[in-house]
């Protein structure tokens, strides 16, 4: 199994995603440099060092993310661990490069608003090195993807599960689901505008609000206007929307056009041109479902990093 392109996207276990509010709120707190340490290894992981500055700066992470783990053998361990991981990984194919990481870093920084460049001179502030906190984005996204890889069969969770779980919690789970087809509708706004340009392209956007009757009639109208862009249809179930846009689209007669909103691109509308029941998913479901394939995730990796580990050559100094 072969992976090279790593990605933290929708991960069941979002260590990384719990840095950020952490180490943004802590952006203004006066920071030191990072006093020198001499390189003492700790431990030999399958021949690679843990060294007690790899301790100490783990241990300042962990204390700027509120990561309760914080004595020094727990420390210890989450390294342990990701030594262990990225190892296991690697015999597997998976194996990011360095530009797999710092993109994801990277990622991380803009969740914050801030460039990867900023994200470093917070970490640098507290005296943490940026390495600390790639190194643990690393193991996070090569574990994911190897136990994803590895399991896919075992974590798949069936309809009968799915069933199953919400009868025994009691939950209802037929509330009407649907499919929607919609092509979303772009009048273009330069940056910078004045807001008399947004006013008269919002008159612009209801007076064809009030004419357009059918996804074709929106597609000869607005494929021949000036600074309009009129996207490929897109399909999505209940389960994929948030709860606001299902209920405007519920409310839209189907070939018409929901109501104008302002955007960073200008004024955007979308033609909903079909809606259908469909018993594929609905948003209980897909909680259901998310929920528990978390749980068998969690325990997947949990019961093969024991693995995994036991067969670890581990030498403490």
């Amino acid at each position: 199994m072969a992976h090279t392109t790593m990605t933290t996207a929708n991960l069941p276990i979002r260590r990384s995603s719990l840095l950020l509010g952490c180490i943004l709120a802590l952006t203004l707190l006066a920071g030191g440099g990072t006093p020198t340490h001499a390189q003492t290894i700790a431990v030999m992981v399958n021949g690679e060092p843990i060294t007690n500055l790899d301790i100490e700066q783990r241990a300042k992470l962990n204390a700027l993310t509120g990561n309760k783990e914080s004595n020094r053998q727990a420390i210890l361990n989450e390294l342990i661990d990701e030594k262990v991981k990225i190892k296991e990984a690697k015999k597997f194919g998976v194996d990011p490069s360095a530009s797999d990481v710092d993109q994801s870093y990277g990622g991380m920084a803009q969740r914050m608003r801030l460039n990867g460049d900023q994200l470093t001179k917070v970490l640098e502030s507290k005296g943490i090195r940026p390495d600390t906190l790639k190194q643990r984005i690393k193991a996070d996204m090569v574990w994911t993807n190897l136990v994803r890889g590895r399991f896919k069969e075992s974590l798949q969770i069936g309809e009968k599960d799915v069933a199953a779980a919400a009868k025994e919690s009691g939950e209802a789970t037929e509330a009407e689901a649907f499919e929607y087809r919609m092509q979303p509708i772009v009048l273009i706004i330069p940056r910078g505008a004045p807001q008399a340009e947004f006013e008269g392209r919002r008159k612009e956007a209801e007076s064809l609000r009030e004419r357009v009757t059918s996804c074709e009639e929106a597609n000869s109208y607005f494929k021949s206007m000036r600074n309009t862009a009129i996207r490929e249809i897109v399909v999505k179930t209940s389960a994929d929307l948030p709860q606001q846009l299902r209920d405007i689209l519920d409310k839209t007669p189907i070939g018409h056009l929901t109501a104008p909103e302002v955007t960073k691109q200008g004024i955007e509308m979308v033609a909903l041109c079909g809606r259908k029941a469909t018993t594929v998913d609905t948003p209980k479901k897909r909680e259901i479902r998310d929920k528990m394939y978390v749980q068998k995730y969690e325990a997947k990796s949990k019961a093969y990093l024991q693995e995994v580990r036991k067969a670890a050559m581990i030498e403490y100094r």
